[in-house]
């Protein structure tokens, strides 16, 4: 790392580049303010998410379904592992090989026997269970901890890969609402939803690229997990908000209850609710390990934090990431739950929500030129608004170019978290069905690039030669 950056630098930095970004985003929101999207009805709006078909639920069918996604997801997972990309990349183009886009073309009358008409919402109904353990997993695996004794650099570099692709994800809006949206949905929740959705990071999928290059100990990887730690809890709260704005319909009553609603939670679980957790679960011990009381007692504080938020308006899945955000982070705690459910994650729950995920994204929702030039700006925009940001801010901070890239390159990183986003929009009608899939599109290219852009920046070879040609010669006797 730098350490000529001066202190009068470091202080102008925020308000320049966050600041600044805040205030562009707020000029686009208004600029935004008189554009008008295209009329739909509710019932064939292209984000309806339920077929108003009556559906019936079949066993043979299900379990059919269930083998397929396994035998898929875990199949294309294993091939993208064989070429360094990680599993979750293999998982989400199962999901699309599922779908109408590819299966649902070569052999129609199979995806027709398999996915009959009405049974994506049994699937919907079980993968949500696994979305919501998924999310208490992430806010197990965040330790605050981490944010602390690094200050500036964290702040700075987490806020500004926040701000910039919210303010970049609103001028995109202005684009995408009078040609993709519907009048049902106001410009400030369609265009705040794409900044957000464009802002995400992955942290588990970061943490895991840093454990399999051996990184997660070393002052880089501790920077990384922090700033991602730090960016992820900064855009659920900006999430939050957006769910609000969108089921309060205006800048009313129901929308500040609502908020007031879910920071008083919030606070409720981080003093008195952390300490009622910790003192419930304290006899967990190395020597006992964890008992099946003790994993009820922990999913049912998931589930019902994930009921109070869902009360709240605002979505279970910011309960159920409270809730592990406030469990206890002992080591041996965290990686007993950690075992115990990630593999029923893993192997079951999650492949069906990619599944579903694949079965709501149809390419042919994009049709002609100019729709795959959008999705192209998508992905663009996507791509600089997120490593933009975090590098700028990074360089800002007093890292050096190749640490300041490496961030930027880990933080563009999506996954599953931007899936989750993705589906929540389109559930609650935010987005449209051409919108969704170009994001999902921007999701699998974003994360499938951070694995070769990791490994270019930070080649020992590449180091090695930079690191000859920038030493002094030396000249002989």
């Amino acid at each position: 790392m730098r350490e000529h950056i001066s202190d009068s630098r470091r202080r102008l930095a925020y308000p320049i580049l966050v600041g600044g970004s805040l205030a562009g985003l707020v000029w686009t929101l208004r600029l935004g303010s008189g554009l008008s999207a295209p009329h739909q009805d509710v019932a064939s709006a292209p984000g309806a998410s339920a077929s108003a078909t009556a559906a019936v639920f079949h066993l043979s069918i299900f379990l059919a379904q269930l083998v397929a996604v396994i035998l898929v997801s875990r199949g294309v997972g294993r091939l993208m592992r064989r070429i360094g990309q990680p599993q979750v990349v293999g998982e989400m183009l199962g999901g699309l090989l599922l779908g109408p886009s590819v299966l649902g073309i070569i052999a129609p009358g199979v995806y027709a026997a398999l996915f009959p008409i009405g049974s994506v919402r049994f699937l919907n109904a079980v993968s949500q269970l696994g979305v919501l353990l998924f999310m208490f997993l992430v806010g197990l695996e965040l330790d605050l901890d981490t944010l602390r004794g690094r200050g500036h650099v964290v702040t700075l570099t987490s806020h500004a890969g926040i701000a910039m692709p919210l303010w970049l994800g609103a001028g995109l809006a202005v684009l995408l609402y009078p040609r993709l949206s519907t009048d049902g949905v106001r410009f400030v929740a369609f265009a705040l939803f794409i900044g957000c959705a464009l802002s995400v990071t992955a942290f588990p999928v970061l943490a895991r690229l840093l454990a399999e290059r051996g990184w997660s100990k070393t002052s880089f990887g501790a920077l990384a997990i922090a700033c991602a730690a730090a960016a992820d809890i900064t855009a659920w709260c900006v999430l939050a908000i957006v769910l609000a704005i969108a089921d309060g319909s205006a800048w009313g009553v129901q929308l500040w209850l609502s908020l007031g609603g879910a920071v008083g939670f919030v606070v409720l679980m981080m003093t008195l609710g952390r300490r009622v957790i910790a003192a419930t679960l304290a006899r967990t011990s190395r020597r006992e390990g964890l008992t099946s009381d003790r994993l009820a007692i922990v999913v049912v504080v998931a589930l019902a934090s994930a009921w109070v938020t869902e009360q709240l308006g605002i979505h279970a899945l910011l309960g159920a990431f409270i809730a592990g955000l406030v469990m206890p982070k002992a080591e041996e705690f965290v990686s007993a739950i950690t075992v115990r459910l990630e593999e029923l994650l893993g192997v079951a729950l999650l492949p069906l929500f990619f599944a579903v995920t694949g079965l709501r994204t149809n390419l042919a929702t994009i049709e002609g030129s100019s729709m795959w030039l959008l999705c192209g700006l998508v992905v663009l925009v996507a791509i600089i608004g997120k490593a933009g940001g975090t590098v700028m801010g990074a360089l800002a901070s007093g890292l050096s170019w190749r640490d300041a890239a490496s961030l930027g390159a880990l933080m563009n990183t999506r996954g599953l978290m931007e899936l989750v986003i993705l589906n929540l929009g389109l559930e609650i009608g935010i987005i449209t069905r051409p919108v969704f899939t170009m994001m999902v599109l921007m999701a699998i290219a974003t994360t499938a690039l951070t694995a070769p852009a990791l490994t270019w920046l930070r080649s020992e070879r590449r180091l090695a030669h930079r690191a000859r040609l920038e030493a002094p010669s030396v000249v002989g006797p």
